[in-house]
């Protein structure tokens, strides 16, 4: 039988989402779908290498799938990096914030940038995230704060998703900031009434967040828009639970949100409620990395999750990659996860894929290598996937496929 690629002598194929290991593995692709994995000698008696378009020799290398990454802010303008030295001095975020810092610095940057340089600041993001392992992003608003601005960022996001590899998802966060000299109510009610008519009828976003959290929006505010997007079509996401427990969890619960994101300051009583809707817990351990505080309770997320018998991958990673988390890299975002989360190796790569997946409702098996998934994976340059938390500081990804096609080596 006739195959387009045929992935052979790997030392180790990660199929995922239940942590499924092959040694000694081969990947079939045909159409741009995985049609087969398994050991490569039962793999070759089905799919003989001379019959191949096209051949890769994976020996000594593991094959995992691509990076699934859930939840960034990755189009962004201007620079922040004297924000990471005044941290390090003792500056909280909320203190930054106050003094004209933070968001809103980026929020002038972005609303002085010309469209074409927009785009520029977004495929190089890509570029980077694809070296890494990336091939599916979501891509946030949200640095724009009023409507023409926020709609030129959607339609960045969908141009560059048009011109790159990667698949890129927009989602609407409007409700990211109050805008310098605005009241809080009287933002929400411009997001409700101008700007999600407009996000919808230009059809970009699938998804429409809210930073639910202790100088940003109550939850009252939050659920007001996250109810009036989804009468529009478009589905919650929600920052939750990161810098206090605001009760942004239990909202994204009761609005039956695709993912909370955050959780640092989630509780047991968060989580059971988080997986009784059917809400996928996304951590972000750059951003703690980065804001140099507690890791959220992964161990405890995996714990509620396994008693209520959710199925795997319960829980997602990402990366938070912007000016405030500058983490392109999903491999070393796995690394925290480890490390600051205690998340077993595997788990993490598993949520690192198949997780940030059901982070944005996908059904349709990418994030994992099975049969019927997508064809986007990624050849690491060591003998075990565990190589990608384990050697970090540098990018074990050798070799990128999107769609049965290699776009990066």
């Amino acid at each position: 039988m006739t195959v387009d690629l045929l992935i052979h002598d790997a030392s180790e194929v990660l199929v995922g989402p239940d942590e499924q290991l092959l040694e000694a593995a081969s990947v079939v692709v045909e159409d741009g779908e995985i049609v087969a994995t398994g050991p490569t000698a039962e793999i070759e008696r089905r799919y003989p290498r001379e019959n191949a378009a096209q051949t890769i020799d994976a020996s000594g290398q593991a094959v995992i799938p691509g990076f699934v990454d859930s939840h960034t802010h990755a189009l962004f303008a201007g620079d922040r990096s004297d924000e990471f030295a005044a941290k390090l001095r003792g500056k909280t975020y909320q203190e930054i914030l106050a003094e004209g810092g933070g968001i809103h610095r980026t929020v002038d940057a972005v609303r002085a940038a010309s469209r074409e340089t927009l785009l520029d600041n977004l495929l190089a993001q890509l570029d980077v995230l694809l070296a890494h392992g990336t091939t599916t992003v979501e891509v946030k608003s949200g640095y724009g704060l009023d409507l023409e601005t926020e709609l030129r960022m959607l339609e960045v996001i969908d141009e560059a998703d048009d011109r790159h590899p990667v698949d890129v998802i927009a989602t609407f966060l409007g409700a990211h900031a109050v805008p310098r000299d605005s009241d809080a109510d009287e933002y929400v009610a411009r997001v409700i009434d101008e700007f999600l008519p407009a996000v919808a009828d230009q059809g970009i976003a699938a998804f429409n967040d809210v930073f639910c959290d202790e100088g940003a929006f109550t939850v009252e505010q939050s659920r007001r828009v996250l109810e009036a997007g989804a009468e529009y079509g478009l589905t919650p996401k929600i920052h939750a639970e990161e810098l206090a427990r605001t009760g942004a969890a239990q909202l994204a619960a009761d609005v039956g949100a695709a993912s909370a994101d955050h959780l640092l300051m989630a509780t047991r009583e968060d989580a059971e409620a988080l997986f009784e809707a059917g809400v996928t817990p996304v951590f972000l351990p750059g951003t703690a990395f980065g804001l140099d505080t507690e890791y959220a309770d992964a161990g405890m997320f995996r714990a509620v999750a396994d008693e209520m018998g959710v199925d795997s991958p319960a829980i997602a990673i990402a990366s938070d990659l912007n000016p405030n988390c500058y983490a392109q890299s999903m491999g070393f975002a796995s690394t925290l996860a480890c490390v600051g989360m205690k998340l077993a190796p595997m788990d993490a790569l598993v949520a690192a894929t198949a997780g940030g997946a059901r982070a944005l409702n996908r059904t349709d098996g990418l994030g994992t290598l099975r049969e019927g998934a997508p064809a986007d994976l990624a050849i690491v340059d060591a003998p075990t996937a565990v190589h990608v938390p384990y050697n970090f500081g540098v990018n074990a990804i050798e070799t990128v496929i999107k769609g049965g096609r290699v776009v990066h080596e």
